[in-house]
């Protein structure tokens, strides 16, 4: 099985790798046909550019080794991990607030997910149906019951085969 993130990191690699090893040594070409590389600052930008998509692929492999390690199958299967999707009731409004629990490169508020290691995410971990969170926010102390939640199991969106 693979992880979500896994699959996106290696799409990012792969286009980084395109950008280092063909549209780079173009655009760094282009610019040397310019003329004097003292004072051209578009062989400068496309210089400083392969070290930072040089260090992007360094840290993308890094974290694709880590992620190499997990193991889906050793997640939970009756609590709340990573890809779990959780109902939640707020309540001091009753309002009810539907999560998703990923990886913190895979954060994206207005989507509802929210990392592992953000104060919810922490508090929802290995929690069940029925049990309640307290979690300090910027807005304060607030309380929440978890009304439901589907593991990364029991997920059909998912394709991790």
């Amino acid at each position: 099985m693979e992880l979500p993130i896994v699959k996106k990191l290696k799409k990012d690699l792969e286009e980084l790798r395109y950008e280092l090893n063909t549209k780079l040594p173009k655009d760094i070409e282009e610019a040397r046909e310019h003329g004097d590389l003292k004072e051209n600052a578009e062989y400068h930008a496309a210089k400083d550019r392969q070290g930072v998509v040089n260090a992007m692929i360094g840290a993308a492999e890094q974290r694709l080794r880590e992620l190499s390690m997990v193991e889906i199958a050793a997640y939970p299967r009756d609590a709340i991990g990573y890809g779990s999707l959780v109902v939640v009731e707020d309540e001091d409004d009753g309002e009810e607030i539907n999560y998703e629990i990923v990886f913190p490169e895979e954060v994206d508020a207005k989507q509802g997910k929210i990392s592992l290691s953000s104060p919810l995410g922490r508090a929802l971990l290995n929690r069940r149906d029925g049990d309640e969170v307290q979690v300090r926010t910027p807005r304060g102390n607030r309380a929440f019951v978890i009304v439901s939640f589907k593991t990364i199991h029991d997920r059909d969106d998912l394709d991790l085969g």
